[in-house]
This record gives C-alpha cells, sequence and structure tokens, in this order.
C-alpha cells in the first residue's frame, strides 16, 4: 500500500530511540520530510544521518519537552526548516512511574503539556497543510490497572481523552487526530530490557501476561502510527488504536 506520505512534513518528539526512532525511520524511508526531537544531543547528533539516508529533508534538535519555550521554539524551527508542518507525532514520555508528588509532576510536564504544547504550536503550520494528522502515543497503562497505575497511566488515559476530542474539535478543518497505545515493547536500552535485567521477576510476570507469549517491537508500533498520520487513513479520526498482541483484556465498542 502506498501511505502517500512522500514530500510531507513530520514531527516526532523523542526521535532517538524506541518507538519513537521507529516512528522516525518509518517516516523517513516513505518518503516524509523528519524533524525531531530528543534531550541527548549525541543521540540526536547520531539519529541525523541515519535519517537522512533516506533521501528527505532532516532535522534534530536537542529538547527537554517539558520545557514549555524550548518545545515551542523548536517547532518554529522546525517548521521553517522543512518547509512546512503536515505531521505532528507526540512521542515522549517522561516514564513517572513512582506515586509521588515529583512522579506527577514530571508526568504533566512531559506527559500531558508535552503533548497540548506540542499541538498548539504545530496548529498553524497545520491548519496550512493539505493532509493535516496529529498522533499521540498513549500506553495500555491508559486503558486498564497495572503497575503502572500511578502518574504514568493517569496522564496516558487523560492523552486518549484529549486527542478524540481534538478529533472532533478540528474535524471541520480537516485536521485528524488519533492515539495510538502501545502494549509492552521490547527493545535494547528501553524500560523492559532495564526490568528484565534489574527485576526478572516482574518482567516475567508481565510476559506471562501476553498470551502471544512475546512483547511488541517498536516497529510494529511504528507501524500503527505511521499509518494513521498518513493521508492513506484519511478517514480515521478520533481512534484510539490499541496494538498489544491481545495483552489487554477490556473490549472497545
Amino acid at each position: 500500500m502506498d501511505l502517500k506520505l512522500k514530500g510531507l512534513n513530520a514531527l516526532v518528539t523523542g526521535g532517538t530511540k524506541g518507538i519513537g526512532r521507529a516512528i522516525a525511520e518509518t517516516l523517513a524511508a516513505e518518503g516524509a520530510n523528519v524533524a525531531f526531537c530528543a534531550r541527548n544531543a549525541d543521540g540526536v547528533d547520531s539519529a541525523i544521518p541515519a535519517l537522512s539516508r533516506h533521501g528527505g529533508k532532516v532535522f534534530g534538535r536537542a529538547v527537554d519537552v517539558g520545557d514549555g519555550p524550548a518545545l515551542k521554539a523548536w517547532v518554529a524551527e522546525a517548521g521553517a526548516a522543512l518547509g512546512g508542518i503536515d505531521i505532528v507525532v507526540a512521542n515522549v514520555s517522561a516514564l513517572a512511574i513512582a506515586n509521588d508528588e515529583a512522579g506527577w509532576q514530571r508526568g504533566f510536564e512531559v506527559d500531558m503539556m508535552g503533548t497540548v504544547r506540542l499541538v498548539d504550536a504545530a496548529m498553524p503550520w497545520l491548519e496550512k497543510s493539505s493532509q493535516p494528522a496529529i498522533v499521540t502515543i498513549a500506553s495500555v497503562s491508559g486503558r486498564e490497572i497495572d503497575f503502572a497505575a500511578g502518574p504514568y497511566g493517569a496522564f496516558k488515559a487523560a492523552i486518549v481523552h484529549y486527542t478524540q476530542g481534538l478529533a472532533f474539535h478540528l474535524a471541520g478543518k480537516h485536521i485528524r487526530a488519533n492515539s495510538v497505545s502501545p502494549g509492552n515493547t521490547y527493545f535494547e536500552g528501553g524500560v523492559w530490557h532495564q526490568i528484565e535485567h534489574g527485576n526478572p521477576k516482574l518482567y516475567a510476570d508481565a510476559l506471562a501476561l501476553n498470551p502471544t507469549g512475546r512483547m511488541g517491537t517498536p516497529q510494529e508500533m511504528a507501524n500503527a502510527a505511521v499509518f494513521l498520520a498518513s493521508p492513506a487513513a484519511s478517514f480515521i479520526t478520533g481512534t484510539n488504536l490499541v496494538v498489544d498482541g491481545a495483552l489487554t483484556r477490556g473490549v472497545q465498542f
């Protein structure tokens, strides 16, 4: 299937590793121009040539998504560098599991307000686009109670609600908004890789919950996100796409 992404301009937060990196790579491989950010400058510098090999424009900067002014400035810089913004993918999470005030504050600033501020900053560009799309990365932890039931799960649930509200209110402007809720996703250096070695019992328990017998890969999550971002999904808006290998048992109607 031709996703019709060639020449479109996409922004991805947290684009140097894991799901965000896979999303950025897949968008670039499909012919999109890609701007991405991450906190680690070395990671940004190493990702630029890797993404550039696909032939499109690539723009990367070190940005803390929890810093509102810095995020806004990056969006403006990225829009200018690419020559517009058609797609916005809000991927960054603080991964705030600790149920303390610091965890709640960091989750709010990064997960929730990082998403809201990204969309707000990109909106003038999206309103000018012929194929505007917003994709937010939520989590199955926003659908059911698990070990991440503190700030992480609460803000992921709020992101799904926020995104579906965007879809309704922006439909008249032909701006689509969808979320993806990944299940447990394993990659080297990721949270489940760390848990595997630091808390093997939790890892084994989590793995046993999935009837497929494995965790997902960043590429499997990216495939869903990039499809929803693409013109191939032109009549899909207001959807939360769960990609979890049947991990969760709640029925979505």
